[in-house]
């Protein structure tokens, strides 16, 4: 498939300048082939690597300077983070990744906040009702793209924990997936 791709493109796997990835946070399964995937084709091609993560992806598809990212983490949590672009068009977190129920949602301050992901499709009230004084737009339907991750990666190649493939990791921000009977 990847050749496919390549092919349709009129490039070939040794004329890239490095592979990325969405690293997460998102579906366990769906991070660990997106990382295996890289990886084995990063050590066939000893390209460089890097992973993205997906909310980091969300905030650079708004296009805005101060985002707040929610995903719909599923079981009625989100994965959440909060980011301002700098001068240099890079991200900062001012708040962490995290994982959390919609409204428990760490707390912003000033009112310039556009939020983006699929967490405010799906707790759209939920966060509004935490952010009323916060958030002054919603940009809907924003999933993790291609184009994004690989705007954000381009800068990043040149750094050298970038050259070994056995550095690439998913990024996993719930350690649990499944609840044991008791906790039911």
């Amino acid at each position: 498939m990847v050749h496919d791709i390549l092919a349709e493109a009129g490039s070939t796997l040794a004329q890239l300048d490095g592979i990325a990835f969405g690293a997460g946070p998102g579906s366990f399964t769906g991070l660990r082939i997106a990382c295996g995937v890289a990886q084995g084709l990063a050590f066939a091609t000893d390209l460089p690597i890097t992973g993205i993560s997906t909310l980091e992806a969300i905030a650079q598809k708004t296009g805005q300077q101060n985002v707040v990212v929610a995903l719909d983490a599923r079981m009625g949590e989100i994965y959440h983070a909060v980011y301002q672009k700098t001068a240099h068009s890079c991200w900062v977190a001012i708040s962490a990744p995290t994982l959390c129920r919609p409204m428990q949602a760490p707390l912003l301050s000033g009112n310039h906040w556009i939020g983006g992901g699929s967490g405010f499709d799906i707790y759209r009230e939920e966060l509004l009702m935490l952010y009323s004084d916060n958030i002054s737009q919603i940009s809907d339907g924003l999933y993790p793209h291609a184009r994004e991750i690989i705007e954000l990666a381009i800068p990043r190649m040149a750094d050298e924990s970038n050259k070994n493939p056995a550095n690439a990791a998913p990024i996993y921000i719930r350690n649990k997936v499944a609840l044991k009977e008791s906790e039911r």
